[in-house]
């Protein structure tokens, strides 16, 4: 697997690789100073040297970053699923999706490209998780739960069933979400209120 992007994130998927027993050849980043990262080479990323019969991780936790690197090359993309991730039956993910240690994702639940479930988060069945979404640390979707592509859901975020959640929004860390949330909606709060709306920006 070649990861792209040197990060914090990238080191955390890294560990999922190696428990995994899966081969981390090397990192690509746009940033020419970083030469190494948890051990393995880091090459800078002109664009161009992008070995096409290889599998590939988007490895930067910002959603829209993701999304631009995805439309820029026409690549072949792996997961990286922590072995203490439990999935249920009949649940599908996406290229590129990455689910950390400890999540939970029931039965039925559906992940789009170049996702992340962080650790612990719990989705629970029924969901679609769209495309470039982030399910942060210990949220929880409960059943029934539709997360348009590139939202980030926060921090111990709780969003009860049956819910649309739209594209490109921003559920604030340990929200309360009882209602839909519209495109491009930043939600704070217990109940979940919009504050304002983030004009397509992360």
């Amino acid at each position: 697997m070649i990861l792209i992007g040197a990060s914090g994130h990238a080191k955390v998927i890294i560990d999922i690789l190696e428990k995994n027993d899966e081969a981390v050849e090397y990192l690509l980043d746009a940033n020419p100073n970083i030469k190494e990262l948890a051990g393995y080479e880091v090459i800078t990323d002109t664009g161009h040297n992008y070995a096409l019969d290889k599998q590939y991780i988007i490895s930067i936790g910002a959603n829209s970053i993701r999304q631009k690197i995805a439309g820029l090359h026409n690549l072949t993309y792996g997961w990286a699923i922590h072995p203490s991730a439990i999935l249920g039956d009949d649940v599908s993910i996406g290229q590129g999706t990455v689910i950390m240690a400890g999540a939970v994702i029931n039965s039925s639940t559906q992940i789009g490209n170049h996702a992340i479930i962080n650790t612990s988060a719990s989705v629970d069945h029924d969901c679609k998780i769209g495309d470039y979404v982030h399910i942060s640390p210990n949220a929880t979707l409960c059943g029934t739960v539709e997360v348009g592509e590139g939202t980030q859901v926060g921090a111990g975020a709780t969003i009860i069933p049956n819910l649309k959640i739209g594209k490109w929004a921003t559920i604030g860390a340990g929200a309360v979400i009882i209602s839909n949330v519209p495109d491009h909606a930043v939600v704070v709060g217990n109940p979940g209120r919009v504050i304002r709306l983030n004009n397509g920006e992360e």
